[in-house]
């Protein structure tokens, strides 16, 4: 069963892979679009940090939360995107992306085991923002080849967390390396607050 639950995550990322191939259907418009998406997690330091550490997060969480949290910021940020597209407005979208960089940071800096009830819904509300500025600056990109890009990146960018997380040793030392990464990405967040 623990082997189910650690293939779930990279299973994901394959099903998102492979709904991907709607994006290259049409030759330039649609492939455009799908890889302006995919690069837009990649661009800016805010939405890298916030997703690798989700991973992160959620690797050291016990049971399932390790599958749920990042498919619940996958899903709530492709419902912030939905938002965006039929023209709701969000308050102060990049104070809630600093913000998440932040939070996340503080949790993994803390070593933090919050209840599923309380982490998935933080990570949901954190990922609406996520969403919501994708949308901002989609351009004139296709929205469903766009957000199919997104989705695979921040899919991959939380793989990527969570294989270096799982990776690491359970030692003293390791632990204290996890804890100064949250700091240093929590930091990074408060800067990005104040900027």
């Amino acid at each position: 069963m623990k082997t189910f639950r650690t293939l779930t995550l990279p299973a994901v990322t394959f099903m998102l892979a492979g709904a991907s191939g709607a994006a290259f259907a049409h030759p330039g418009h649609e492939s455009a679009s799908f890889f302006s998406g995919f690069g837009h997690p990649f661009g800016g330091l805010d939405h890298l940090l916030a997703m690798i550490a989700v991973g992160l997060y959620a690797a050291r969480q016990p049971g399932v939360a390790r599958q749920l949290l990042p498919a619940g910021f996958v899903l709530a940020m492709l419902a912030g995107t939905a938002l965006g597209a039929v023209g709701v407005a969000l308050p102060a979208v990049e104070a809630g992306i600093a913000a998440s960089v932040l939070v996340f940071g503080l949790l993994i800096a803390f070593a933090a085991r919050l209840p599923l009830a309380a982490a998935l819904p933080l990570v949901a509300a954190f990922a609406l923002f996520h969403g919501h500025a994708h949308h901002a600056e989609m351009g004139g990109a296709s929205l469903a080849s766009y957000a199919v890009g997104f989705a695979l990146a921040t899919a991959s960018l939380h793989v990527a967390g969570y294989a270096l997380a799982r990776w690491m040793p359970e030692t003293p030392l390791a632990q204290r390396v996890r804890r100064v990464a949250g700091g240093a990405i929590a930091a990074t967040g408060a800067v990005l607050l104040g900027a």
